[in-house]
């Protein structure tokens, strides 16, 4: 019987994260990752070379109101590109960043024509002036690759580039409080999804289900909006 690529991809990302959480440097494995594939999207286990199908599902059920300004969206940990492309190609103002600067030159590499402003950025080091600035966050695979505790830092950081009248899509795997934590990735509880309302933002869908993968994954999909102030 032939190996899985999938499963050995996600076995040697694993095998890397746990190496650096262990050295203390649980960022550090990221740009590691993508320098090691050395062009090989097959390595990196979320680089599907096409739309979140989770995202795509969203959008082409989604009512999005007109804006009296160009629509500006931000892709968190965009990876080589695809959601940031498929935002822009529906018209939207895209920045998309990744922590990793390998990631960013390979997206640009994919995409010589794009109209995204791809960054290599930290999370937890992004400019100032993104804060309360985007009509749509998109946050899909990127706090299940975080351990907890970062996780929990990263929420209100990710919340706060949500303009007034803003909305925020969020995937990723999800998981009972009482289930064990598993392995990287690792998925979500719905606390911690439901943190992003102690955040300020409200909770306006909740999705628990099952994907078409296999074997079927269980994801949490939610949808938070900033209402308007005052």
């Amino acid at each position: 019987m032939k190996s899985d690529p999938f499963c050995s991809s996600r076995a040697a990302a694993r095998e890397l994260a746990n190496l650096y959480v262990q050295q203390g440097d649980p960022k550090g494995w990221f740009d590691m990752l993508y320098r090691r594939a050395g062009g090989e999207a097959a390595v990196i286990p979320w680089a599907d070379l096409r739309p979140n199908p989770h995202v795509v599902e969203w959008l082409s059920r989604a009512a999005l109101p007109p804006r009296p300004r160009p629509r500006r969206a931000l892709v968190v940990g965009c990876g080589l590109g695809d959601d940031a492309e498929l935002l822009a190609s529906l018209g939207w103002s895209v920045v998309a960043f990744d922590i990793s600067p390998e990631a960013i030159r390979w997206a640009r590499q994919r995409f010589p024509r794009s109209q995204v402003d791809y960054r290599a950025v930290d999370l937890f080091q992004a400019p100032v002036e993104w804060q309360r600035q985007f009509d749509l966050v998109v946050e899909a695979y990127t706090l299940q690759v975080l351990p907890p505790a970062l996780r929990a830092q990263a929420i209100p950081l990710v919340a706060d580039w949500i303009a007034v009248g803003g909305l925020l899509i969020l995937v990723a795997r999800g998981r009972e409080e009482s289930d064990p934590p598993g392995q990287m990735p690792w998925p979500l509880t719905q606390r911690e999804v439901r943190a992003f309302v102690t955040a300020g933002l409200d909770c306006q869908i909740f999705e628990d289900y099952m994907d078409r993968e296999e074997p079927a994954v269980r994801r949490f999909r939610a949808l938070f909006g900033r209402v308007e102030e005052g």
